[in-house]
């Protein structure tokens, strides 16, 4: 064998033979560890217990604000919901629909007046066809 190695192993071993034997002491405290934890436990337990209650609190007190908040605004949807269908019904109950727009009314009227004015145009001039040429 070498050197370098089985220096390293008595190094190691020398170092890990104490921190083997020694055994851990808490300050005094003479409890077993399986004591304390089992407090630890039943402590952890009672607090989730109370944790789970307030939060249970907390969720039905937000509920309670979501709803009053809600609640303006659900009866302005509803009764806007009720005009609605109100305007529905009598758009649906009128017997002749609308068939032209504002916007196409305005422009069938132009057209009207337009073709009238042609006609007038056309019977003013006479019904005799005559030549008109720039006197100078």
């Amino acid at each position: 064998m070498r050197k370098g190695p089985l220096c390293l192993m008595w190094v190691t071993l020398s170092v890990m033979a104490p921190a083997h034997g020694e055994e851990s002491v808490e300050n005094g405290n003479s409890t077993p560890l399986s004591l304390s934890a089992g407090t630890q436990i039943t402590e952890l337990q009672q607090r989730l217990k109370a944790s789970e209650q307030q939060r249970e609190e907390l969720s039905k007190q937000l509920q309670n604000a979501d709803s009053e908040r809600e609640s303006p605004q659900l009866a302005r949807l509803r009764q806007e919901n009720q005009r609605l269908k109100l305007q529905l019904k009598e758009a649906q109950s009128s017997p002749l629909p609308r068939l032209l727009t504002e916007q196409q009314q305005w422009f069938v009227t132009g057209a009207a007046v337009a073709l009238l004015a042609l006609l007038c145009g056309i019977f003013a001039g006479g019904g005799r066809r005559t030549r008109r040429q720039w006197l100078n």
